[in-house]
């Protein structure tokens, strides 16, 4: 039986890959480690810790005497950390605390499952590991900074691999705004507090690679939505507010471009890498879907018009009146410090060596993400107050 250590799992992403692999696999056991911070909720995973096969500990990944008690009681297998400030705004306003948290954290972990996982030292003098180990760090696309936007409105894109041609033929409608993309070899440029602390913690990942030999991985993924977003992040503070009746806030001109990938399929990519990704090596996962922020929005609205109209069981949610549902929401605000113009991903790599695709159209995956939100306002409301009520009047409100 295989033991997943996974960090950050009452998190959006690491709370859906943890529900992926208890669905998926039966024989293995789950340790999640949260500190439980403004976007972790138990009440994402409350049926996961019921679970005999997953043990809940509720603590910050920088304590190094609550992560070895952890790696003491069990045997990992593998760590999966998703543990992260990962919010752009909140870095441009506290840099410090990504510091900590992504770099000294993710340091942490490393230096405990060396610790844990070596044998002893080879001729060499380098480390040697116990057999089916591993590291991986989940991180961001943002650490490789901003692409151009060479065009106003997508346009088809043309993929010249004939290979990943055919594990992404009929799946994904594929489009793009330039001729440029994130590929592994990509040079690290991050633009952000947060995108540097997340580019500075893969770069301890790949150290401890090349020094102590250290079995792992890093993938870099694109924007994610979906199920258990925490409600300040675009699709889902847009859909809050579009049910309540509430301004719909788009920084600048809203023309900045974005990979969406539905979480449930980056859940099955990191799995994949896990378990059959060559060690040492990034894996970049993208949707293969461009969009810009502006049009997301009048697909959300759109989408919401429509299932209203045609489902009217769910007006209940409503907050507002149905006929307020409409492009008028929409109001500009101040652009974002240093905000990147366009990130798009090439999953080249991924798609080829382990036969990863993108499964969900974006046009399905939204249609999926709303009905999730109507469908468990409960836990909207549950996670929507408080700190992030605070947060979300000085962001946008003042």
């Amino acid at each position: 039986m295989k033991t997943y250590l996974v960090t950050g799992a009452a998190g959006f992403i690491g709370a859906n890959f943890v529900k992926y692999m208890l669905k998926k696999y039966q024989d293995i056991k789950i340790v999640i480690l949260d500190s439980l911070t403004y976007a972790g909720n138990l009440g994402t995973i409350k049926e996961e810790i019921n679970d005999d096969r997953v043990e809940f500990v509720k603590g910050d990944i920088k304590n190094r005497e609550l992560v070895e008690n952890i790696f003491y009681r069990h045997n990992v297998d593998y760590l999966v950390n998703f543990a992260a400030e990962s919010h752009v705004d909140r870095s441009i306003e506290n840099p410090q605390i990504f510091l900590e948290t992504n770099i000294l954290g993710t340091q942490n972990l490393l230096d405990v499952a060396k610790v844990h996982w070596m044998l002893g030292k080879d001729e060499g003098g380098y480390l040697i590991y116990k057999d089916g180990v591993k590291y991986l760090q989940v991180s961001t696309d943002e650490v490789y900074g901003s692409l151009s936007k060479d065009y106003e409105e997508a346009i088809d894109l043309l993929l010249e691999d004939e290979e990943v041609k055919q594990v992404v033929k009929d799946r994904v409608n594929l489009k793009t705004y330039g001729d440029n993309f994130f590929t592994e070899e990509t040079p690290i440029d991050p633009r952000s507090p947060y995108s540097s602390s997340k580019a500075s913690a893969d770069m301890i990942v790949m150290a401890y690679a090349e020094t102590y030999k250290m079995p792992i991985n890093i993938t870099r993924c694109s924007n994610n939505y979906g199920p258990y977003h925490f409600p300040e992040k675009l699709i889902p503070l847009i859909i809050k507010n579009i049910l309540s009746g509430k301004k719909l806030p788009v920084y600048g001109d809203g023309k900045n471009v974005r990979d969406w990938l539905y979480v449930e399929d980056h859940a099955k990519a990191i799995d994949m890498v896990v378990n059959n990704g060559r060690l040492g090596e990034v894996y970049n996962v993208g949707g293969f879907n461009e969009e810009q922020n502006i049009n997301i929005v009048k697909l959300t609205i759109d989408t919401i018009a429509k299932i209203m109209k045609e489902e009217p069981e769910y007006q209940k949610v409503l907050k507002t009146d149905l006929s307020n549902i409409n492009y008028d929401l929409i109001t500009f605000v101040k652009d974002r410090l240093g905000h990147d113009m366009r990130y798009a991903i090439d999953p080249t790599k991924i798609a080829t060596e382990l036969g990863w695709y993108p499964e969900t159209n974006f046009e399905v995956g939204i249609e999926k993400t709303i009905r999730w939100y109507l469908d468990n306002q409960d836990w909207v409301e549950e996670v929507a107050s408080g700190d992030y009520q605070k947060y979300y009047k000085q962001m946008y409100e003042n």
